[in-house]
């Protein structure tokens, strides 16, 4: 007769092209998980592999831990390069799990990063049933909004209450991140105010992400995730857009979206370390 199921801290570690997330779970087996402690740490031009140890020890002291008490250290993204990593899981896998924990009724995920975006299916126990990625320009990226935000001289955190602000949002081009960027010179000079620029480039956006669902063929709850999860400009501009065009998609998100990469990681980590705990095995790298 086997014994009750040992409790497992695991840290997951989302490596991504311009911030680090890192989630420290609390996995109780039957019981379920809990997330411990979060950290989103931007890059900016430092070594990634220097942020990602600074992010895990701060999410440690967070959680009350230390590096030598966690069970499972999984990455994803780009963080086959982390040295102290147990295992490292593929980015849609780790999306599909994390936004699965985030909000159970969602079977799809739109994760929106800073140099692509792409739409996850996957069924109630987070198997990757199908996905699309962008393959266009830079205009959908969120550094393509970090470029305009730099031009406007707002920050990344303000052009969400910005263009909910808008009453009248001016058209950009949905194609080309250059053309984009220069349709946005041309408002500035002809007086368009701050919102309604935003508010046009967030309903651009929005079309692109919501043709990249439905060519997925996703339907019913769908989770932003990524690094642009927390735009607030950008979730309101897709649901309005689906409304309108009558997408039967319910564009979500949760106030942990961005981490939804560092979740999944996290929990496939604890799946695998009970796979491997159960077959008496060590706890080694790999890929999945």
């Amino acid at each position: 007769m086997s014994g009750p199921v040992r409790p497992l801290w695991c840290a997951g570690i989302d490596v991504g092209s311009s911030s680090i997330k890192v989630a420290i779970l609390h996995d109780r087996g039957a019981d379920g998980a809990s997330l411990s402690s979060q950290v989103v740490e931007r890059l900016r031009r430092r070594d990634p592999l220097a942020v990602v140890d600074s992010a895990l020890d701060q999410a440690l002291q967070q959680a009350g831990r230390r590096r030598d008490q966690l069970d499972y250290v999984a990455t994803t993204g780009e963080g086959e390069k982390v040295e102290h990593r147990t295992g490292h899981f593929y980015g849609m896998t780790t999306h599909a799990r994390g936004g699965l924990f985030l909000d159970p009724a969602v079977r799809a995920v739109v994760d929106i990063g800073a140099l692509h975006a792409r739409a996850v299916l996957m069924d109630d126990r987070a198997k990757v049933l199908g996905h699309r990625m962008t393959s266009q320009c830079a205009s959908g990226s969120g550094q393509f909004l970090e470029n305009i935000c730099r031009y406007l001289g707002v920050t990344i955190d303000e052009i969400g209450p910005l263009s909910l602000q808008a009453d009248k949002p001016e058209t950009c081009s949905s194609i080309c991140a250059v053309l984009a960027e220069t349709d946005v010179i041309n408002m500035v000079s002809r007086g368009i105010t701050i919102p309604n620029i935003l508010k046009g480039i967030h309903l651009s956006m929005a079309g692109r992400y919501l043709k990249l669902l439905t060519s997925a063929n996703a339907q019913g709850a769908v989770l932003i995730t990524g690094g642009l999860a927390r735009d607030t400009g950008l979730h309101a501009a897709m649901v309005e857009l689906a409304k309108e065009q009558k997408v039967p998609i319910d564009v979500r998100t949760h106030e942990e979206s961005v981490l939804a990469g560092a979740i999944g990681a996290a929990l496939w980590g604890a799946f695998r370390a009970r796979k491997l705990m159960a077959k008496g095995l060590s706890l080694t790298g790999g890929t999945a």
